[in-house]
């Protein structure tokens, strides 16, 4: 949640950290994060910026996170919804064992093909299957591993009633941007943005879902603008 007198906060590209130190989050980035990003999703990230909807991407420490997920859950059947460029599709195809498979789909074919030479030059293609096009899947029960939700927030509630019925029991869903710049627990007369203020209610009535939810457990993290974990228990 920002102001107009505090857009200087933060000026990383990408960047939805909720933590209040620049300095800190500078720290994790220059330490554990940059050190260790693979060439392709460095060289990815840097071509994101450049794009006029740079905001929308994976942040660089939320798509470490995603890979060391995907592989402590040995995941390798995945579902994508919200590409974009390809950053976290990019950090979950290099989790995946060589014939993992991830079903990416998002209404806007340009975006991904800005980072799919990235993809290709990778040699990580062969695990995608991009779909454009509106995402409320209805088939392929109980046959995902993880299943990743980076899109329109009016949605979220619809992907979860759908959603859980394909991912299998023990799998995860992660639903992204579940704190969304910190405006669930602005006051009402919060200065925030007009896209913000549009899609927070949505977001609230999500975590309460969520968390009402019996047939899963949860676990929500500060990580980037805040990532809610579902793991379906029945």
């Amino acid at each position: 949640m920002m102001s107009n007198g505090e857009n200087s906060r933060h000026q990383e590209v990408g960047h939805k950290s909720l933590l209040q130190s620049d300095a800190l989050y500078q720290y994790i980035l220059e330490t554990s994060v940059y050190p260790r990003e693979p060439e392709a999703m460095k060289e990815l990230r840097e071509i994101t910026a450049k794009h006029p909807w740079n905001l929308m991407t994976t942040s660089a420490d939320e798509g470490q996170f995603l890979n060391m997920l995907l592989k402590l859950i040995n995941a390798k059947n995945t579902m994508e919804i919200g590409v974009f460029t390809g950053y976290s599709l990019l950090a979950t195809a290099m989790a995946l064992p060589d014939d993992g498979k991830i079903l990416a789909m998002d209404i806007n074919r340009d975006n991904y093909e800005i980072g799919l030479p990235v993809i290709e030059k990778a040699g990580l293609a062969h695990k995608i299957e991009f779909r454009e096009g509106p995402a409320l899947p209805g088939q392929y029960h109980g046959s995902y591993d993880f299943i990743f939700v980076d899109a329109d927030k009016d949605n979220y509630l619809n992907y979860h009633k759908r959603l859980i019925d394909l991912v299998k029991v023990g799998g995860v869903i992660g639903y992204d941007n579940t704190l969304w710049n910190g405006s669930v627990v602005a006051p009402p007369d919060a200065p925030l943005r007009k896209y913000v203020r549009y899609y927070r209610d949505f977001v609230l009535e999500l975590n309460k879902a969520l968390a009402a939810d019996s047939r899963i457990e949860i676990c929500q993290l500060p990580v980037g603008d805040g990532i809610t974990l579902c793991r379906r228990i029945s």
